[in-house]
């Protein structure tokens, strides 16, 4: 028989009968999201909220990035438009976008994207190193890509992605 005990969040430990251990490879799961075509991965612990934006708000003089606030249970949200922080052009239908909602400190944000797809748990052994084709915009908020299905899948760096000193 076999029992499996959770070491960490990010580990794991399977114990069999014979008193023989065996380490599992270690997961993590991320919600995907599309923009421009290109699949993003968020790591789900990150993810706060889905939900499609009806009235935001412009901030005026908020860097060209920011899409604005929304009011989410209470609370202002900036809306970060992922398109325009990756250089990317805006969409052809503007109505037909998303926004997942992050927390970076105290503070909540809601990126803004094409589409959200699934979720996948995948393992931290599939996380590979950004090709040195990949933009420069995109590598300083990339942890690393993940080969799906005919898709590469970019796994986005939450925090660097909302440090806008760069």
């Amino acid at each position: 028989m076999n029992q499996v005990a959770t070491a960490s969040s990010s580990t794991a430990v399977a114990t069999r009968a014979s008193g023989a251990v065996a380490h599992v490879t270690a997961e993590q799961v991320f919600v995907t999201v599309y923009v421009h075509g290109q699949l993003f991965g968020i790591a789900v612990d990150r993810v706060q909220d889905i939900l499609i934006p009806e009235k935001v708000a412009r901030i005026p003089l908020a860097p060209p990035e920011v899409a604005g606030a929304i009011n989410l249970r209470g609370r202002i949200v900036t809306v970060i438009d992922v398109r325009k922080r990756l250089g990317l052009p805006p969409p052809k239908n503007q109505k037909k976008v998303m926004c997942v909602t992050v927390e970076e400190g105290n503070e909540l944000y809601s990126l803004m994207v094409d589409s959200v797809g699934n979720v996948h748990s995948l393992s931290m052994d599939a996380i590979e190193p950004n090709p040195s084709t990949l933009d420069p915009r995109w590598r300083g908020i990339s942890q690393g890509v993940v080969r799906l299905d005919g898709e590469l899948m970019v796994v986005m760096d939450v925090d660097a992605f909302l440090s806008f000193g760069s």
